[in-house]
């Protein structure tokens, strides 16, 4: 089996039988403005999860829209789910990227919206190893699915994730069962928008426990850069580094034969890395950026205030600038951030936060570095 598979054209269509497994797929879509796509989830069920962008689904004819989001930087997303043998019908007004996490099952049950504030958002690990986890699709949070797990994960510029190390397959010690897959992007410099320039990489091996059931060697250390799939069928994975520079984002796909789980064993020779967390802060450029609830503003986006009053500017999600007297505010962005102040979760008291001139946006990690936050009593672990 192939691990590291780049689609530097974006576009994806992996199938589990195209993967050389039995359970996990990937398709990612690049919809055009006013373009319509027919998909039909076969024997998988699927995430429909907006990577840039808005669009509608159609699922058997019950429709749901997805606000979206100008970037899988910007924050969690909408997301629509629909079982097997189903007929969807995507369609976007203003152009979209959307990924269609799936998994193979057995039972056929009803399509169902998921919103972005009900995301759980797991600030996990600490110093050099924080980062932030989007559970959208995971077992006790999204329980309309048979086989399919799906998270977020956000890496800030030149911290490890996925780590320790840990492995979930058959061999000695796992607890659960699980084919992955990792769909990477790695943003720009303007620490928003992705970009094939940026790198990051990505390590997978076995050892002795999986020699002993018969499971092919790896020992693979990967460079991965925007759009690049990483296939783990067994064996540990992890770290995953983010280069200096570059914020990482993957998307986490999982499924197996037995009990929908996310069970993991650590490599033993790095699990006291869990235990040193303790003693140290986590990175606060990982820590997410509080969100007041959307209101539909004058000037066309999604704000926190009722008439886009946010003074002096608001930085809208789709990177333009609108003040509350313009009404140059594009299309239907799902939420402005505030310029003035704001105050992240657990900072106890008001802050700077998107103070970044209109003419030189930048995406949060520029942001979070404004608003170091005191250190927590008791750190993520």
């Amino acid at each position: 089996m192939k691990l590291h598979r780049p689609y530097p054209d974006g576009e994806i269509s992996l199938t589990p039988d195209e993967a050389g497994w039995t359970w996990c797929g990937l398709s990612v879509l690049r919809l055009a403005a006013a373009e319509s796509r027919t998909v039909r989830t076969g024997e998988s069920e699927v995430f429909v999860l907006p990577l840039s962008g808005g669009l509608s689904v159609d699922v058997d004819g019950e429709a749901f829209l997805l606000d979206g989001r100008p970037s899988v930087f910007a924050g969690a997303s909408d997301f629509a789910y629909a079982s097997r043998d189903s007929t969807l019908t995507l369609t976007s007004r203003d152009g979209a990227e959307v990924a269609l996490p799936a998994a193979r099952c057995e039972h056929r049950g009803p399509p169902a919206y998921g919103m972005a504030a009900d995301v759980p958002i797991e600030v996990r690990g600490a110093g050099p190893s924080t980062r932030q986890v989007r559970n959208f699709g995971i077992p006790g949070v999204w329980e309309h699915a048979e086989t399919l797990i799906a998270c977020e994960v956000i890496t800030p510029p030149g911290n490890w994730s996925s780590y320790p190390p840990h492995k979930h397959d058959p061999s000695e010690g796992s607890v659960a069962v699980d084919e992955e897959i990792y769909y990477y992007r790695i943003a720009g410099p303007d620490q928003l928008m992705p970009g094939r320039h940026g790198f990051g990489l990505h390590r997978a091996y076995t050892d002795a426990t999986h020699h002993a059931v018969g499971l092919a060697a790896l020992d693979e250390t990967l460079e991965v850069r925007d759009g690049d799939i990483v296939l783990i069928p067994h064996g540990y994975h992890g770290p995953c580094v983010a280069a200096p520079g570059y914020p990482m984002y993957y998307l986490n796909v999982l499924a197996g034969p037995g009990e929908r789980s996310m069970a993991f064993c650590d490599d033993p020779a790095h699990a006291w890395i869990r235990d040193s967390w303790t003693e140290q802060a986590p990175d606060p450029r990982a820590v997410p950026l509080s969100s007041p609830p959307r209101r539909r503003s004058s000037a066309g986006c999604s704000c926190s205030a009722p008439n886009c009053s946010m003074a002096p500017k608001c930085l809208c999600s789709l990177g333009c600038s609108a003040s509350s007297d313009t009404a140059t505010c594009s299309g239907w962005a799902p939420r402005c951030m505030r310029s003035a102040t704001s105050s992240p979760p657990g900072a106890g008291r008001t802050s700077r936060v998107w103070r970044t001139p209109p003419s030189r946006t930048r995406g949060p990690w520029t942001a979070a570095r404004s608003w170091p936050p005191p250190r927590p009593s008791a750190p993520a672990r």
